[in-house]
């Protein structure tokens, strides 16, 4: 932390206000243990670039403050391709800040970031975090203009838990009923910011190792992620239903944005089958999707090798489907 500390005293004091210096610290030293501090100069290079806007308040939900933060090109002009990332921990831990690091590389591509908290298994059960993460882009099609976000090339992302919300948040239709509590939605008037009565839509989802099927590991779940299943799905009677209701591979259908997974066939948290039947559900229906294998690959804890090939293979499937620059 000693270079990170000479380079905010150096460069960044002039260009960022003190409360975003604060932030960024605050970012690193969470997220120093998982990367070189290599990546964490790159970091502090890019982010110069960038106007933060933290913890903005995107509902209240339980009476619990939800906040997400904003990475803002300085000097972009109009609407700009908007990344939604969604931090992972089992629905039982974790936290945005913990992973900004791992969005780096949009920032790099000039992209604008939205980096959401939801509510963990402490002190909701599921579906709130299914329900808080799409409030998140209500809120993200709420304030577009305000932001300068592309709502027409938002794109979802997440890792471990945050890949699995990454999903539902992209798969969801309105038909499930798990966003009618969000302010500024088509059924309710809520007072708190500009209304909007689009269908949410994304423009695709990028799954790092998510979960596809609850029910399945609810059942079957070895150790760990089965344990952060029932910590999530509590002792409800109905937690199968529960479970069902919130599952990816419960809204697989045709009409769906394209998907990109990511996963180890190595994976003991979240088994490698889970990204297979995705990739196989969605070829069945026609929609576009790859599924990127990481030989003898874990959970996350890629090499620096493997990251710059996922991540080449991540912005050519945008290219593919002309998303961002």
């Amino acid at each position: 932390m000693k270079i990170i500390g000479r380079l905010f005293a150096n460069n960044l004091s002039y260009l960022l206000s003190a409360k975003q210096v604060f932030v960024l610290a605050t970012i690193l030293q969470f997220s120093s243990a998982a990367f070189p501090q290599t990546v964490e100069r790159d970091f502090v290079g890019v982010a110069v670039g960038y106007s933060l806007n933290p913890n903005i308040t995107y509902h209240r939900a339980g009476g619990v403050d939800l906040m997400l933060d904003v990475y803002r090109p300085r000097g972009s002009q109009g609407p700009n391709p908007t990344l939604m990332y969604i931090h992972g921990g089992g629905w039982t831990n974790g936290s945005k800040e913990a992973s900004a690091l791992t969005f780096l590389p949009y920032l790099e591509m000039g992209w604008t970031v939205v980096n959401v908290a939801y509510r963990l298994a402490d002190v909701a059960h599921a579906p709130a975090a299914v329900e808080d993460t799409r409030c998140a882009l209500r809120w993200i099609y709420r304030n577009a203009e305000q932001y300068g976000f592309d709502r027409d090339a938002i794109v979802v992302t997440g890792n471990s838990a945050g890949g699995h919300l990454s999903l539902t948040t992209g798969m969801l239709p309105e038909s499930a009923g798990l966003e009618a509590q969000c302010p500024g939605d088509r059924m309710r008037t809520w007072n708190i910011g500009p209304p909007n009565m689009d269908s949410l839509q994304v423009a695709a989802i990028i799954n790092w190792y998510g979960i596809t099927d609850l029910v399945d590991l609810l059942d079957n779940g070895p150790g760990t992620s089965g344990n952060f299943t029932e910590a999530w799905l509590g002792s409800s009677p109905d937690r199968r239903a529960v479970a069902e209701r919130v599952s990816p591979l419960s809204y697989v259908r045709r009409d769906l944005p394209p998907v990109l997974s990511i996963h180890g066939d190595s994976d003991t948290i979240v088994p490698y089958s889970q990204g297979v039947r995705l990739h196989d559900a969605l070829n069945e229906v026609g929609v576009s999707n790859q599924l990127i294998t990481i030989e003898e690959g874990g959970h996350g804890g890629f090499s620096y090798e493997q990251m710059s090939g996922i991540y080449s293979e991540i912005r050519a499937f945008l290219r593919q489907h002309d998303i961002g620059r």
